[in-house]
Order: structure tokens, then C-alpha cells, then sequence
């Protein structure tokens, strides 16, 4: 099964009408799209009634990949607000238990930094990561090119194929170490992640600002493009059961659009979905 979705579900400005609360958002957006990314644990540890109301809103069959928490990744370069590593990963884990009783929870999406690159200390902490999630279904994915350089391609593969990893697959500007290349392979017999991050070369390189997250993002995806792309998602539709897309180009707008998109050119009808109406009464 090939799953579409985009990244968060506030800022798709095209799927609502004017005046929506934001509370209403995500019952309308599971009239479009089966899936979603929650991004906003990235960011903080979301508290557990926030997960409680996200499952009671969408459908039984709806799915959520939740993105790991900051200071998990890396990223965070300010005071971790945890006593320690352990127990920030348990209450990362414990934010999770709602998505995990309704049987909603795709996958945790372990996304490292652009300094996150191929050595052995990161490989360690790659199997930190993995044993101290055992039992989630976890994605990875690399924004630093040695992982998939000449050298180490091939071993990262066999790598995170043996530790249970499930490869995420990425469309984005190639623009030296910061980007990775499209490496289709799925290291899952189950699931494998495609997100699309748009090609915004100009955006990519621009020096991170106070709105750099807007330029980096702002693109659409033309028919072409999304035409190529099908081809690469049914070849990997063979080798993992469930295949999940994403778009994470939503800094114009774009991604709610190129994802309806892709569903018609992939000739996909979603019987699965939310009524697009809500029920006011």
C-alpha cells in the first residue's frame, strides 16, 4: 500500500475553508490524506493529551510518523531540559503511547543534522538510539553526504538493514556535504520512507536566518518531476509491503497540492478517509 501525506497540518492553507479553527484542522485534513508527520515533537516533547486528541480525531485506519525529539537527533544546541539522556528518551517514549493503543503510530522518524556524519562515534550512537526505541518502528534519515559516499555507501545500507532500520529515501537539492543523494533502497520488508523536500538550490545554500526555514522549502514540484517519481515509488513498492510519501515543501503552500497530485498520477482512491465535512451539530 502507498501512503501520501505532508508534513505538520496547520499551514495547508488550499485543504480548509476561510475562518477554520486550528483545532478543526486535522479532522479535515483526514478527509484528504491517510497519514500525516507530527513535527511538532521535534520541536518539544509533546504532552500525552495532545496525542489522546489526535488519535480520537482521525480515523481508525490513519496513521501518524512522529518526529524524534530534538535533543534525540542531536540538534539541540541549548540546555537540555532533561536530567539525563535515558530520561529524556523514556519521556519521548511515553508521548508515544497513545498513537501505539490505537495501533496509529507508522514510525518515529529519526532525522540527524547536517553534522551528523559517517564515524564511528555516530555509528554508536545510531545503536544507543535503536536499542533505546526497541520495540518502535523507527526511519532514519541522513542530511550529511559521507553516509553515502563511495566508501560507506554500501556498508550504511548493510547497516541500518541489519539493525531494523527503515530507510528514508529524500528529494532535495544537491549542494555539497549538506544534502544526500536519492539512494533508492529499502532496508525494510515492511515499510520504506520517501520525503520530498523540494529543489530549491538557492534556499538550500542560504545561510540559516531568522526565515530560513521559508526560503529553504519554497518549492513546487512540477507534473514531470511527479511523473519520474512514480516510477522510482512503484520499483520500491516491491520490495517493502507499505510505502509512505511526504511532502515537506510547504513554505508556498505547495506540498498539500503536489501530494493530491501524486495521488492521481499514482491512480491511488483512498477509501479510508474522514468525512471533508465536519459535523457542526
Amino acid at each position: 500500500m502507498i501512503y501520501i501525506g505532508v508534513t505538520g497540518w496547520g499551514d495547508h492553507d488550499s485543504l480548509y475553508h476561510a475562518g477554520i479553527s486550528s483545532r478543526d484542522k486535522l479532522k479535515l485534513y483526514a478527509g484528504y490524506f491517510p497519514i500525516v508527520e507530527v513535527d511538532t515533537s521535534f520541536y518539544a516533547i509533546q504532552p500525552r493529551k495532545n496525542a489522546e486528541k489526535w488519535v480520537r480525531e482521525t480515523p481508525r485506519s490513519f496513521q501518524f510518523i512522529v518526529k524524534a525529539y530534538q535533543g534525540m537527533t542531536g540538534h539541540s544546541r541549548g540546555e537540555n531540559p532533561f536530567d539525563s539522556k535515558q530520561q529524556m528518551f523514556d519521556a519521548f517514549k511515553e508521548s508515544l503511547e497513545p498513537y501505539v493503543n490505537e495501533n496509529k503510530l507508522a514510525m518515529v522518524l529519526f532525522q540527524f543534522p547536517p553534522w551528523f556524519d559517517c564515524q564511528k562515534k555516530h555509528v554508536n550512537y545510531l545503536r544507543y538510539c535503536k536499542e533505546s526505541m526497541r520495540g518502535f518502528p523507527l526511519a532514519i534519515e541522513f542530511r550529511h553526504q559521507s553516509w553515502y559516499s563511495e566508501d560507506f555507501k554500501e556498508k550504511t545500507l548493510e547497516f541500518i538493514k541489519k539493525e531494523g532500520w527503515i530507510h528514508t529515501i529524500c528529494d532535495e537539492p544537491q549542494v555539497g556535504n549538506g544534502s544526500v543523494p536519492i539512494v533508492l533502497e529499502a532496508t525494510h520488508s515492511e515499510k520504506t520512507l520517501f520525503r520530498f523536500h523540494g529543489r530549491n538550490v538557492y534556499g538550500w545554500r542560504k545561510p540559516k536566518q531568522e526565515n530560513w526555514r521559508e526560503v529553504r522549502y519554497l518549492y513546487r514540484y512540477n507534473e514531470q518531476e511527479l511523473k519520474n517519481w512514480t516510477r522510482k515509488i512503484h520499483a520500491l513498492a516491491s520490495e517493502s509491503r507499505d510505502i509512505y510519501v511526504l511532502f515537506n515543501n510547504n513554505s508556498g503552500g505547495d506540498a498539500a497540492d503536489n501530494a493530491k497530485q501524486m495521488i492521481e498520477l499514482l491512480g491511488i482512491e483512498y477509501t479510508i478517509l474522514a468525512p471533508r465535512q465536519l459535523d457542526l451539530f
